[in-house]
């Protein structure tokens, strides 16, 4: 079987073979071979950046950005940034704009008018327009060329020519022409404004929405161009951003250095130790088999899987996966939140038994009680439990009464209600063991695959088994594309944290 190093870390090896092979990435001196002990490693200062590099890192950082977003998540569109209107950025946008419209209205009243601003916004108008068109639409381009031709419309108005409205005519003719069909009728509302300003006004409030449409359009036509070569793409540009600072893997290098002391075993266990009988039975086979010594897959997994574990917004984020932090904080909220609803559906089971449950209309129904009581769980959750606990207990006693079984005890209710409000509490154990469960599972969708884990779904969380698969799938789609741009940077970091002979003991075959 082949090492794990050339075809597990490298997942898909076509794309893996871009631009860069042999990454340079800060582990590759003798300081970096002794990362682990921070207290005999001079402080490293931090670069000081000019300004134009520093403009030119923010360029490359917004390219990739864009692009990583474009790739990974399907629904990403622009749309209308709408300011609240007391808001203090609201007020002083619209004090700025009515300044500007109103200057404009003193000039063309003027005697005679003057043009200068109505010419720099039928410039701006001009632009606009071309930068909608087509690479094919040569006539049309051709046709705005001369019609709005920046020169003759200056001699207009110098003789106090300039025919405005006629010009707006033809923009609208032109926008009517070019919009999408969502802007149809907001082209025609324009048409029946007769003060000239206003119109203009309008003009460029439309105009900015048909740019909007335009670039959500391209965004469109370019995303299977760049699924493709996502991958290429995203770690070359990361390359130049890492040939500008040395040190930008240095967050990753501590977050792989502290997954692999996750899952390595202390020395002093050994098989026939009382804890590691606990782990392997606690543990599937695929992870009791890979359990021992570390491979550079598993620890890169461990990586991934602690970033769901613990508090992102005040660790230190690894810079190979920023641009997926708030996903990733949100991902960790669904988790939390699945723990606490599977907590409270298996509570509820053991005492109403399976006949309720047996009925998904019943079950739906307390999944959405539970999850509208407990949107405050993080900040108040005894308060959310005492809520859930009490209505729970009501739809319980309602569905035995609706199919004339016999209503629980005041023993049971009260026991029922007390297990449900001791769900707040982090070290309960229920709770403990739900949440040790979906993060196995999390782990073994990354090893196994997604297919393979649904078809060995855990039997105790089968009561969110879409909930849950929906995460898993959002979850490993993104650890993966995470995993093919920045493996050969992994790999390298991963050889100074892992012994060579280590490394190669184990394999994981389901990859």
């Amino acid at each position: 079987m082949p090492n794990i190093e050339e075809t597990v870390l490298q997942s898909d090896s076509s794309e893996a073979e871009g631009e860069v092979q042999k990454p340079k990435t800060p582990g590759q001196s003798q300081e970096n071979k002794s990362f682990c002990s921070d207290s005999h490693r001079p402080e490293r200062q931090p670069e000081v950046l000019s300004v134009t590099e520093l403009i030119e890192t923010i360029s490359k950082v917004s390219k990739l950005s864009i692009a990583h977003e474009i790739v990974v998540n399907k629904d990403f569109y622009l749309e209308e940034s709408v300011l609240p209107p007391n808001s203090l950025e609201g007020r002083f946008v619209d004090t700025v704009y009515k300044a500007f419209w109103d200057h404009l209205k003193e000039q063309l009243l003027s005697t005679p008018p003057d043009f200068t601003c109505a010419l720099k916004l039928l410039k701006e108008v001009k632009e606009i327009l071309l930068s909608l068109l087509l690479p094919r639409q040569n006539r049309l381009r051709n046709e705005v060329e001369e019609a709005l031709d920046m020169d003759l419309l200056k001699q207009e108005a110098e003789h106090g020519a300039l025919d405005v409205p006629h010009l707006s005519n033809y923009i609208l003719n032109l926008m009517a022409l070019l919009c999408a069909p969502a802007r149809d009728e907001a082209v025609r509302k324009l048409k029946s404004i007769t003060d000239p300003v206003q119109l203009l006004r309008g003009i460029f409030h439309v105009l900015g929405l048909m740019k909007m449409d335009m670039v959500n359009y391209t965004i469109r036509s370019l995303r299977p161009y760049l699924k493709e070569h996502s991958v290429q793409y995203e770690r070359a540009k990361f390359q130049e951003l890492l040939d500008r600072q040395p040190n930008l893997l240095e967050c990753t290098t501590k977050w792989l250095t502290k997954a692999a002391a996750d899952i390595t075993p202390p020395s002093s266990s050994s098989p026939d130790s009382p804890g590691s009988s606990t782990m392997a039975c606690a543990l599937p086979n695929w992870a009791a088999d890979n359990s021992e010594l570390p491979s550079p897959t598993i620890v890169l997994y461990q990586g991934y899987l602690n970033l769901l574990l613990s508090d992102s917004d005040k660790e230190e984020f690894p810079e190979t996966l920023l641009m997926d932090r708030i996903r990733l904080q949100e991902m960790e909220s669904q988790l939390r939140q699945l723990t606490i609803l599977t907590s409270v559906l298996l509570v509820a089971r053991s005492f109403s038994g399976n006949v309720l449950f047996n009925s998904p209309e019943f079950v739906d129904k307390l999944k959405c009680i539970t999850k509208a009581l407990t949107e405050e769980f993080n900040s108040r959750p005894e308060e959310a439990m005492l809520s859930v606990s009490e209505q729970v207990s009501l739809e319980i006693q309602q569905g035995l009464k609706s199919m004339g079984l016999s209503a629980l005890s005041s023993k049971n209710t009260a026991s029922l209600t007390g297990q449900l409000q001791n769900i707040a509490k982090k070290e309960n154990r229920v709770r403990t063991i739900i949440d040790q469960r979906i993060r196995l599972f999390l782990k073994c969708c990354l090893v196994r695959g997604m297919q393979e884990s649904l078809l060995d779904f855990p039997g105790g969380l089968i009561l969110i088994k879409g909930e849950l698969a929906d995460l898993g799938w959002k979850f490993v789609n993104l650890m993966r594309h995470n995993q093919q741009v920045y493996s050969p940077y992994y790999a390298e970091i991963l050889k100074n944290i892992i012994p060579p002979a280590q490394a190669g003991e184990t394999e994981v075959e389901c990859l």
